[in-house]
């Protein structure tokens, strides 16, 4: 009788198989490098196999909330778990938004025409890469929705307001994602201060945490070496 596969070998090969490998792997390996333990990055990987199988082939083009609700609806039809859904949307928004894939609902910022021209400079002039302009436009709609939920106008902010919102969200944000957004939103005000939006000032008056050296070392194997 021929021998079973060992469950590792199983979960590797489903892995592997799954459609949007390249992607997949390269979301996890930055999950892992910004600290991700390796009970969530398993988490991750095993929810991102039934996503990346429902997904469409045009999924590169743009993924919205209908397409995403429709993906969860065809899981939960499979596996009526309590928490699938949840746990689906949790996985796969981030995933989405790392890769430039995610498209948010279509709501009226007032800061909106402000936040498409900075994207445009992005791609455009600047050539960042698609993931790039998806994590930096993220980063900048939380900060200037922040701004306006809290009343505060760009041009006139202070140094002690961009300390504000960053001591606000300081229990949420470890280092690695607290020098994540400072560098996010240092390029976003230099460019803002540019159009005449904010104070010059602002940019360089923003300091990256100490990230230690060895603190984005994975923690697990290489998810090809399972």
């Amino acid at each position: 009788m021929p021998k079973k596969p060992a469950p590792a070998k199983v979960e590797g090969n489903r892995h592997r198989e799954a459609p949007f490998l390249e992607e997949r792997e390269r979301y996890l390996r930055h999950c892992a490098e910004s600290g991700a333990t390796p009970g969530s990055l398993c988490i991750k990987r095993n929810e991102l196999i039934w996503i990346a199988r429902l997904l469409p082939a045009t999924a590169s083009e743009g993924v919205g909330i209908s397409v995403l609700n429709e993906i969860v609806r065809k899981r939960a039809s499979m596996h009526t778990g309590v928490t699938t859904a949840y746990r689906m949307i949790v996985a796969a928004r981030p995933w989405l938004r790392f890769l430039g894939w995610w498209r948010e609902p279509a709501v009226t910022l007032t800061f909106q025409d402000d936040l498409d021209s900075y994207i445009k400079w992005m791609r455009d002039e600047r050539g960042f890469t698609t993931s790039t302009v998806g994590q930096w436009q993220s980063k900048t709609r939380q900060f200037l929705q922040w701004c306006v939920d809290s009343d505060r106008r760009l041009n006139d902010l202070q140094p002690n307001d961009i300390d504000a919102y960053f001591i606000q969200n300081a229990s949420r944000w470890g280092r690695v994602s607290m020098k994540g957004v400072t560098g996010a939103l240092r390029v976003y005000l230099r460019y803002a201060a540019t159009q005449g939006l904010c104070d010059s000032r602002l940019a360089t008056a923003l300091r990256s945490p100490r990230v230690y050296t060895q603190e984005s070392l994975p923690c697990a194997p290489g998810w090809t070496d399972v």
